[in-house]
């Protein structure tokens, strides 16, 4: 009989463990599946529906409106140039039939200081800033930096002349070439205003350069002087200081003169 009770104290002793075990790991589990107090919405930031361009809008190319569209911008950032359509609502009707004085890609703010109402006049005339003048003159592909120099480059206009003393004509004719104009834009080759296709050369029998209407003189004087060639200016000397000469003729002589001063050298026809 006593090793009958022995056995049951033996087996409430080893149920009051398990059951102290259980209770333990219920208590650990039921700790470890709280969950995590909910994380505070981040504050929204305000802003600005800006109209942009929906697709590449190439130079001298209409806007259509199926070109624009309108996209969220964070007000912080949105320059006072963009146009917002809270206060243009009517903005994409009213820049349609623009011109693109300089392109855009997509994505790109749309800003009026880069379009033009063309208001009847043609694609050259839209596009030429105030003040300037569109002057063509022929070149090859010797006098045009191999076909290289593409619209929106950066030349200089070099004049070559063959030069003969008329008083001593036993001696022989000398070659003097000087620049003309420097750091002039190419507004177009032949009638290509825009690199096409990416190409990295562009072969024309015409150029069009962008000039102040006091240079105008100077490019016609100096087709008629001699020979004409255009310098590829690298891209890094656009802002470069220009070097402007103006040509006078007296008699068979020709005088080069440099921002109004006469250069130290006259040459003789």
């Amino acid at each position: 009989m006593w090793k009958v009770k022995r056995m049951n104290r033996a087996r409430i002793a080893v149920l009051a463990i398990a059951l102290g075990a259980g209770g333990i790991a219920a208590y650990l589990v039921s700790g470890s599946d709280e969950k995590p107090a909910p994380m505070q919405p981040a504050a929204q930031l305000p802003t600005v529906d800006v109209l942009v361009a929906k697709s590449e809008i190439p130079l001298g190319q209409k806007v259509k409106a199926e070109d624009l569209q309108w996209q969220t911008w964070p007000a912080a950032t949105a320059s006072s140039l963009f146009i917002r359509k809270n206060d243009r609502p009517n903005a994409t009707t009213e820049i349609t039939g623009s011109i693109a004085r300089s392109p855009f890609i997509a994505g790109e703010p749309i800003r009026e200081q880069k379009l033009v109402k063309a208001d009847g006049s043609g694609f050259m005339a839209a596009i030429l800033p105030g003040g300037m003048r569109a002057v063509s003159t022929e070149i090859s592909p010797e006098s045009g930096a191999g076909g290289f120099i593409l619209p929106n480059d950066r030349v200089d206009v070099v004049l070559t002349q063959r030069l003969k003393d008329p008083l001593h004509p036993e001696i022989p004719e000398i070659v003097v070439s000087k620049v003309l104009l420097s750091n002039i834009r190419v507004l177009a080759i032949d009638q290509a205003p825009k690199e096409k296709d990416g190409q990295s050369t562009l072969v024309g029998k015409t150029v069009t350069l962008e000039l102040k209407p006091e240079q105008e003189g100077t490019l016609a004087s100096g087709k008629q002087a001699g020979t004409l060639s255009l310098a590829l200016r690298s891209i890094a000397d656009a802002n470069a200081v220009e070097v402007d000469n103006r040509i006078e003729t007296t008699g068979n002589n020709i005088n080069i003169v440099r921002f109004g001063v006469p250069h130290s050298a006259t040459m003789q026809r």
